[in-house]
């Protein structure tokens, strides 16, 4: 090899060399920080570009799961479920900030919103109930944990309103029964309305369809304890004249 020759090998490779380099290092300088992606992700999380959030948070979670980031990046995957309506999936994630970062900052409105999200799939009083009573359960436990927050009030609030559909199921079971003269399963129905929903709207109607029921069957001091317990349970009573009449026929 004559001496040109050996020089350019070596000119070309030095340039091979420096441009390695500065794709190196510019591929060094390029790369992005778990801040620089969650900065992203939480812009378009503001803009409502819920699938690109999505993405960003994902990548948080999965290549950064020990960051300051990946209990937030939790929480809001559960939010972009949630402003989906993808409620189970929400009411999943959502669970997933209290088992995965229990001390997350995140973790008192994470279930709170768990309660929120059963509670928008919770079906009419006819239909199944099983949403209903998660919502009631994932409710009463964040008042246990969270009695004095200001969210508190709501829970009970809607406590109270899923309980009175948890009660109606019982109602409309028991009004299939006294439609169909069934008066004994009528009866274990109304009972379990007064037993365990006191505290809801249907527990008058059940108590006076309850002693309609035992005046029928001539069981007087039956009748007797049920006007009793209806003066007693019944806080602001709409059927009182009712059960006065009915009163009037027991011997």
């Amino acid at each position: 090899m004559n001496r040109f020759s050996i020089a350019t090998l070596i000119a070309l490779t030095a340039a091979l060399q420096l441009v390695i380099g500065c794709s190196s290092s510019e591929s060094v300088t390029k790369q992005k920080t778990v801040d620089d992606v969650f900065g992203e992700a939480k812009k378009a999380y503001d803009n409502g570009e819920w699938l690109e959030a999505q993405s960003k948070f994902e990548v948080i979670k999965l290549q950064y799961p020990a960051s300051q980031f990946a209990d937030d990046a939790q929480y809001y995957l559960a939010e972009i479920n949630f402003e989906r309506g993808e409620y189970i999936m929400a009411a999943f994630n959502y669970n997933l900030v209290r088992r995965s970062y229990p001390s997350s900052e995140f973790v008192q409105r994470a279930m709170f919103k768990t309660g929120v999200c059963y509670d928008k799939i919770s079906l009419p009083a006819d239909r199944d109930q099983e949403n209903t009573i998660k919502a009631i359960q994932a409710f009463s436990e964040f008042q246990t944990m969270y009695g004095r927050d200001s969210l508190a009030r709501e829970a009970s609030v809607r406590i109270h309103e899923l309980r009175n559909r948890l009660a109606e199921k019982y109602w409309l079971i028991a009004e299939h029964y006294m439609n169909t003269k069934i008066r004994r399963a009528a009866l274990i129905h109304l009972d379990a309305i007064i037993d365990e929903y006191a505290d809801t709207k249907w527990l008058e109607p059940a108590l006076v369809e309850k002693l309609r029921i035992l005046i029928d069957q001539e069981k007087v001091d039956d009748a007797r304890a049920a006007v009793s317990t209806y003066r007693r349970l019944v806080r602001e009573p709409q059927m009182s004249a009712d059960v006065d009449a009915l009163e009037q026929q027991l011997p």
